[in-house]
């Protein structure tokens, strides 16, 4: 076989293999460290007319123990609007018991250290869903995560869904919900 025939050949080989390499290490990388995220056109209008950071969107509460209800009480559903919910509260999970403050305007759930709410479980995302207030209501959107945010068992699909007092939210293995 001629040489330069042959010296292609190697060459095409030898870039073939170094894709694999570099293709590996690529997903390798993303696993470990994650994905870089994109932020949502709507959050990028509110970055720019100054956003409060996320560590102080939720300053946890320590938890305390709750006091055991009637076996007949319902939880409080309170009004239409959640316009006085004042915390979040951990009912089931690895941090059940937790109630955070809520004190801005919007909080973040997932496994990643940025989120204000961090949940590290194997079926939470590391952007799993946002919290925030839309007028005098607090509603929950799902941030295309794998395994899905739930509210009332209801799997929250696209647009952000509103939510009331005592409503149980599911995210991964923990639920959580909103009281006053």
């Amino acid at each position: 076989m001629p040489e330069l025939p042959l010296l292609l050949l190697r060459i095409g080989f030898l870039l073939l293999l170094w894709f694999f390499v570099f293709a590996v290490v690529y997903s390798l990388r993303a696993d470990l460290f994650g994905v870089k995220v994109r932020k949502l056109p709507a959050e990028q209008a509110a970055g720019a007319a100054s956003a409060p950071p996320a560590a102080s969107a939720a300053a946890p509460v320590p938890p305390r123990p709750a006091a055991p209800a009637p076996a007949s009480a319902k939880p409080s559903t309170g009004p239409a609007t959640t316009a006085n919910a004042k915390r979040l509260v951990i009912t089931s999970g690895p941090k059940a018991g937790l109630e955070l403050a809520l004190t801005g305007d919007s909080l973040s759930i997932g496994r990643s250290s940025e989120s204000a709410l961090v949940i590290r479980d194997d079926y939470t995302s590391s952007h799993h869903a946002r919290l925030q207030v839309r007028g005098d209501t607090w509603t929950i959107q799902d941030l295309d995560s794998t395994n899905g945010t739930f509210v009332d068992g209801k799997r929250v699909s696209g647009a952000a869904v509103s939510l009331t007092l005592g409503s149980p939210i599911k995210v991964g293995a923990t639920t959580f919900e909103l009281r006053a």
